[in-house]
């Protein structure tokens, strides 16, 4: 054997090794440790309690027979309400939470006002995915609630 000619040794292997397997690690860390600083927690304290009012909490909110509809349009969020009969109903109040899909950083609560039969509020919102809460106090003290997803673009 020449001296220009290396040879592959059990060394060479190892180095090769703790390189992938570090690299592999090191992406794993990393990915986890932006997955848990984005989590937003918990939706409620403790689940059993939310499960035992669950079904009265849904049940109250049917007979209500609300349906809302959310579309947001260059810096101001709509909600529009609807009854069963197709009339828009007079809740005591609505507030309407909008945020990113994956984390809480971006949430925000908005008090909106009634235009023309829509709760407006301005609204300035970054592109993505985001979630919108319509919450809703009937004037009998039943709590409407509904999630939806709007897409900004």
């Amino acid at each position: 054997m020449s001296d220009s000619v290396r040879r592959f040794t059990g060394w060479h292997f190892l180095f090769i090794m703790c390189g992938a397997f570090g690299t592999i690690i090191a992406a794993n860390l990393t990915l986890a440790y932006f997955a848990v600083g984005s989590f937003p927690g918990l939706e409620v304290i403790n689940t059993y309690v939310a499960s035992q009012q669950f079904d009265r909490k849904r049940r109250a909110q049917e007979a209500l027979g609300w349906t809302s509809t959310v579309s947001y349009q260059a810096g101001a969020i709509s909600v529009s309400l609807k009854g069963q009969d197709g009339t828009a109903p007079v809740p005591a109040s609505v507030a309407i939470r909008v945020g990113s899909a994956t984390t809480n950083r971006e949430d925000q609560t908005v008090i909106p006002h009634v235009i023309d039969g829509h709760y407006v509020a301005k609204l300035t919102l970054t592109a993505g995915n985001k979630t919108v809460f319509v919450e809703a106090l009937a004037a009998d003290g039943i709590t409407f609630r509904q999630r939806h997803t709007v897409i900004v673009r």
